[in-house]
């Protein structure tokens, strides 16, 4: 398959997803130059772009026909599945020679799955999982996790510019999502320890703000607890990333480490308390909400501290 030039003015980019992260990720391209045309189970996320010059289609598939590069990033392997492979899906509506992105967090075999689905066509299957939350996709500063036929993922460099500052090659198809269970099993322990560690500070009297100047940039340090700490202490648990999209994650993450015969304890137990932490109500919130789950558990209001 020939390697197609992409740029702005020319290229016609399709996005199918426009909840949190993907809003802002076709807002950049948007800005960047592209015309886009867009797909949301509910069309009313979607107006803020269409009143940005973006063009509605009924369907996945029908947003294929009108594009030339189809990004998704959508809730689950299973909306992956029938966004870009089912009857109405994109893979339906491309004809050789376009390429098919998937940002959503997935499974790494369905990466697979789709690639060779794609190449049956002649079409370009690429997955690029991210990460940076909703502040990294409002900022254009995502890291991009990406697996694939390395020359597509070349091509599509004024669009991982737009969209992101990290952007890594990590190998054939599935690479991508490989990667992104590595982030995922990363970020569920130190969310453990960031949560923790407000709360012990809490109930030793201590002021959390300044406790976290002193602890925020030494060996402590993390992006959790920079970005994440102060919405803890305010209380506010808006979602970057949901939690019940982390809770699927660390499924397929423990899936995959099962199947190599990997003993991942931590990730297990980080799976546990976020399905308590889903049990109590918080499932649409934010990975941070953790915090509301184990206060809990000593009895203490986060909420409603003094």
């Amino acid at each position: 398959m020939a390697t197609p030039v992409i740029q702005p003015g020319t290229t016609k980019i399709g996005w199918i997803g426009t909840g949190v992260m993907g809003s802002s990720m076709v807002g950049h391209l948007i800005d960047a130059g592209f015309s886009a045309t867009v797909y949301n189970r509910s069309k009313s996320k979607a107006e803020p772009l269409i009143k940005k010059g973006a063009s509605w289609a009924d369907s996945p598939k029908a947003v294929a026909e009108k594009s030339d590069v189809i990004f998704s990033i959508v809730g689950f392997p299973a909306d992956v599945r029938e966004v870009l492979l089912g009857e109405q899906g994109a893979l339906a509506g491309a004809s050789a020679g376009k390429i098919l992105v998937d940002m959503t967090t997935s499974d790494p075999s369905l990466a697979v799955e789709i690639a060779e689905a794609a190449a049956a066509k002649g079409v370009h299957g690429i997955d690029a999982p991210v990460s940076g939350g909703d502040i990294g996709a409002k900022n254009g500063t995502l890291s991009i996790m990406i697996g694939g036929d390395q020359q597509i993922v070349d091509a599509l460099k004024p669009c991982w510019d737009a969209m992101g500052k990290t952007i890594v090659y990590q190998g054939g198809p599935g690479s991508g999502q490989h990667t992104k269970m590595v982030n995922q099993i990363l970020i569920a322990t130190n969310m453990i320890g960031v949560c923790e560690a407000l709360l012990y500070g809490y109930k030793a009297g201590l002021d959390l703000p300044t406790v976290l100047e002193s602890v925020g940039s030494g060996a402590a340090g993390s992006w959790s607890l920079s970005n994440l700490g102060p919405r803890i202490m305010d209380n506010n648990f808006d979602p970057g990333f949901f939690v019940e999209h982390f809770i699927k994650d660390m499924g397929i993450a423990l899936a995959e480490a099962k199947a190599m015969n990997l003993s991942l304890p931590g990730l297990a137990l980080g799976h546990q308390l976020y399905l308590a932490v889903q049990a109590q109500g918080y499932g649409r919130n934010g990975t941070h909400a953790l915090q509301l789950a184990l206060a809990s558990l000593s009895n203490v209001d986060w909420e409603h501290r003094s």
